[in-house]
């Protein structure tokens, strides 16, 4: 009886494990999403502090409650020229390579929850743009989410740099 007793809630569990939730956001007409447990905070655009000799997708650095925290510009990341910021911008703290950084983007869209067999796969192209940071697609409500792979887009070598830079 015991068995039969603890059926439902395994079945309960596989079907959470079976999601997952992500934060979706714009980019121009783009929408992109990060696995919501990568995400530490969301708020409004603030003046960052430049930085010399830095890419022009490092935005420059934030003081976040006491921690120095570098702003990447994910529209000039991606190869679309530098985001012209103002108070309808946001910016999301993400953890990444165990550090904290931010992501400037024109609009946080919605939180949505997607069963992993949804996730479609990134179709096979040239690697040249940012299709390489894409772990995969999904069509939420009749509109396309490109998802991305934090760790890819920011490798360990760029997070070290932009807190060298920082420092």
């Amino acid at each position: 009886m015991q068995s039969s007793a603890s059926l439902p809630s395994q079945t309960a569990q596989s079907q959470t494990q079976a999601t997952r939730q992500f934060i979706s956001f714009t980019i121009g007409d783009e929408e992109y999403g990060v696995d919501i447990m990568a995400i530490r905070e969301i708020k409004g655009w603030v003046a960052s502090t430049e930085l010399p000799n830095t890419p022009e997708y490092m935005r420059g650095v934030i003081n976040l409650r006491g921690a120095i925290v570098p702003i990447f510009d994910l529209r000039s990341r991606f190869g679309g020229g530098r985001t012209q910021a103002s108070a309808r911008h946001v910016i999301i703290v993400v953890s990444v390579h165990e550090r904290v950084i931010g992501l400037l983007v024109d609009a946080v869209a919605d939180i949505i929850t997607v069963a992993t067999s949804d996730i479609q796969p990134v179709p096979e192209m040239d690697q040249h743009g940012h299709i390489g940071f894409l772990t995969g697609l999904v069509t939420v409500e009749g509109r396309m989410v490109a998802l991305l792979d934090l760790h890819q887009l920011f490798d360990s070598e760029l997070i070290a740099d932009a807190a060298t830079a920082a420092a």
